[in-house]
């Protein structure tokens, strides 16, 4: 309670030694219950108290332990460092360097010890900090297959219930070889995504991820035990058996051959606002709904980036449009009919609007959207 400052009794307490090698050290480590205030603030003070040969050297010794396990507190008491060792030794020192590893190895495997023991403990410790253990995904990528182990996700399959990687990997259906994710500034969001239509019905379940640092690590991780981590809201949708795909394609390649010239009239009308549209198989119930290429920012990335106060251009994205709706059933029709009518821009801007709004995202013209939806509705009375 001295070294941490936290007077509340510790979650877990970890004791160990380093005996018989070069290298001798010893160990007590605490996991504390809830997190401290300044656990996100970029100067608090991190680290481990640092003893050598049971005579004080320093506080917070951020060189002991990764800075995704800062909540972690404790001291170390070496018997192989030197007395006179320096701060800026440290970051180059290799016994320093055996130390951390032990300390990391031996901090997650408590982790993963308290979920397969008590796992309802573990959720209550996960909800506090598990957007810092998800840092080490990016920060320290070679210590990913023991983090994914202690990461706890959330899913389409219930609202409730928080598992494992690799327990979402033992439920995937037999024709399912990727791991399909969707983040977003929240559950309720995410759920009512209309880039989620084509997975439900197909019964594939969805990794839902709201933390801000999920925008980051799933950039860095691209596979878990041989199966691709991929955004089902990035790229082309591959759902089903090769041939269900292919059967799929054939289908949207010939609607779009007999509806092109109305694609590229939508097109140009939404040119400052989208890089290209197309027609898809990801939406069952929606209209349209707007699509990043593999590699490129997501909106809720974009939006994070901007609201810390950095300066991110807009990138253009896709606009998917569902061929079999009615509302792009009847767009065609009056389309085939006078292909100069004005009713057809305005539903262009009106389902570009609709798919932003879907994702949770912002109008560029929101007084403009507006007075379309009062005319459609005026006219349709």
């Amino acid at each position: 309670k001295h070294i941490s400052h936290d007077w509340n009794s510790p979650l877990k307490w970890i004791n160990f030694k380093a005996e018989g090698t070069s290298n001798e050290f010893s160990s007590l480590l605490f996991i504390p219950e809830k997190p401290g205030f300044d656990l996100f603030m970029p100067n608090s003070k991190r680290g481990i108290n640092l003893y050598v040969k049971r005579v004080f050297i320093m506080n917070d010794c951020e060189e002991l332990i990764p800075d995704y396990l800062r909540f972690v507190k404790g001291v170390v008491d070496s018997e192989s460092l030197s007395l006179n060792i320096s701060r800026e030794i440290l970051q180059h020192d290799r016994l320093i360097q055996t130390i951390r590893k032990s300390v990391t190895r031996k901090v997650l495997d408590t982790l993963k010890k308290m979920l397969n023991e008590d796992r309802e403990k573990y959720i209550a410790f996960w909800k506090h900090f598990g957007a810092v253990i998800k840092e080490g995904l990016f920060k320290e990528p070679g210590n990913s297959e023991k983090l994914f182990e202690c990461c706890l996700f959330q899913s389409t399959a219930s609202s409730t219930d928080w598992f494992t990687l690799g327990e979402y990997v033992e439920r995937m259906k037999p024709d399912q070889d990727k791991i399909f994710y969707l983040t977003g500034e929240s559950r309720e969001v995410i759920e009512n995504s209309p880039h989620l239509e084509a997975f439900r019905d197909k019964g594939y379940e969805i990794l839902l991820m709201t933390d801000p640092v999920d925008e980051v690590w799933v950039q860095y991780t691209s596979e878990y035990k041989q199966k691709k981590i991929k955004s089902a809201a990035r790229g082309s949708l591959e759902l089903g058996s090769e041939e269900e795909r292919k059967k799929t394609d054939e289908t949207l390649k010939q609607k779009e051959l007999e509806w092109k010239t109305l694609l590229e009239l939508i097109q140009n009308k939404l040119e400052k606002h989208i890089k290209a549209v197309r027609l898809s198989g990801r939406m069952s119930s929606s209209a349209a709904c707007l699509v990043s290429e593999e590699g490129e920012m997501t909106p809720h990335l974009e939006t994070l980036l901007r609201a810390s106060g950095k300066d991110v251009p807009q990138v253009k994205r896709t606009l998917e449009l569902n061929p079999g709706h009615p509302l792009l059933g009847k767009m065609h029709e009056i389309f085939i009919r006078d292909k100069a009518n004005p009713k057809i821009s305005e539903y262009a801007e009106l389902l570009y609007g609709q798919a932003l709004l879907a994702e949770g995202g912002q109008l560029p013209d929101p007084s403009g959207f507006n007075r379309k939806v009062a005319e459609l509705m005026a006219n349709a009375l």
